[in-house]
């Protein structure tokens, strides 16, 4: 637990703003709606499952798309999803870049939690300066110690959730780069870009202790345009709250995968996606967390294809890239069916 790659829990003057947080009592964060991890806690057959589930990889390398991030179209705010919940988003000569993900594995170590093939295209030198990166919350998935130290050089500024600065300063980010958010708590973080932290339905921790920072999901106000980033959530009356609040949204990136009966308040279903795409007012939706790692037992095409159905049957609009692929917010969207040929 001493490794570099667990972390460290804030700690001292850390302490000092996360205990006047009101989403912090009795030494951890909580949600705001009651939340178990596991329905009647954990059992000897999730762990043999995670070994015996079949097909959680796809068949073949996943295609792609290999371009240069350098050159963004002119006039238009540009999105490139990079597989599970890493994105870059390009917006007049403003690059944000969010849990990015870049080591090859999703895990504290390279034997586990392994991308699938093809999903791996593009890695911290193919990034271009990165003006503000956005961590929402710490898990290995979203936070990974390899990609975060390697980029730091080219970070103007880290956004994240209350408690996280502690994990970076201990990974020899100064400081000054960090700037930390609580729950509905708005910054401006560029002249451009207005950025607010809002509430999601999760946990936090990368070793034995959970909870001991927050988790996020944020608001990116940029000229002209509103999008949703989601992090990790469970459903809840959170996002009508939001939606309330913010809406409507030009585009929401909600998580679209590593769901089970077993854990439904901390991941949704696809058709929860959708409707909290609906509660949020989005305009469009895209479906992200799926595409790269598999992390829980269903198939790894079965989170895209009944979004895709409940979509329909809902008539949100969807953008459905491949890994790579440019997405235009608002021109170019995406939609070719591309997991049906892997």
């Amino acid at each position: 637990m001493r490794l570099k790659v667990f972390g460290q829990l804030p700690r001292g003057t850390d302490m000092a703003r996360i205990l006047h947080s009101t989403n912090y009592h009795e030494g951890q964060f909580h949600n705001q709606e009651p939340t178990v991890l596991m329905k009647d806690g954990f059992k000897l057959r999730d762990f043999w499952n995670f070994f015996t589930a079949r097909n959680t990889r796809p068949p073949r390398p996943l295609p792609t798309v290999k371009r240069d991030l350098n050159n963004p179209q002119p006039g238009e705010t540009e999105l490139t999803w990079f597989g599970h919940s890493s994105y870059l988003i390009q917006h007049e000569g403003l690059n944000i870049l969010v849990d990015p993900v870049f080591s090859g594995h999703a895990s504290p170590f390279p034997v586990a939690g392994k991308a699938f093939a093809g999903a791996d295209a593009y890695t911290v030198a193919d990034m271009p300066p990165i003006d503000l990166l956005i961590i929402t919350h710490d898990h290995y998935d979203h936070m990974d110690y390899a990609t975060i130290t390697a980029l730091q050089p080219k970070v103007k500024l880290i956004c994240t959730s209350l408690g996280i600065a502690a994990h970076l300063r201990h990974w020899g980010i100064p400081e000054k780069k960090v700037l930390e958010f609580d729950w509905w708590e708005t910054q401006q973080a560029h002249p451009a870009i207005a950025l607010t932290a809002v509430p999601a339905r999760h946990f936090s921790g990368r070793s034995l202790r959970r909870n001991g920072t927050l988790w996020s999901a944020f608001v990116l106000e940029l000229t002209g345009k509103r999008i949703f980033l989601g992090g990790d959530s469970g459903y809840g009356r959170h996002f009508a709250e939001i939606g309330r609040r913010f809406g409507p949204f030009d585009l929401a990136l909600l998580e679209c995968g590593q769901y089970n009966e077993r854990w439904p308040m901390i991941h949704m279903m696809p058709e929860e996606n959708v409707q909290a795409a609906i509660d949020l007012q989005a305009k469009v939706l895209m479906p992200v967390h799926w595409g790269k790692f598999a992390l829980a037992l269903h198939t790894w095409d079965e989170p895209i294809n009944r979004l895709v159905t409940s979509a329909k049957e809902r008539d949100m609009a969807i953008v459905t890239p491949k890994i790579g692929e440019r997405v235009l917010i608002g021109t170019h969207h995406p939609q070719e069916a591309w997991w049906l040929t892997v």
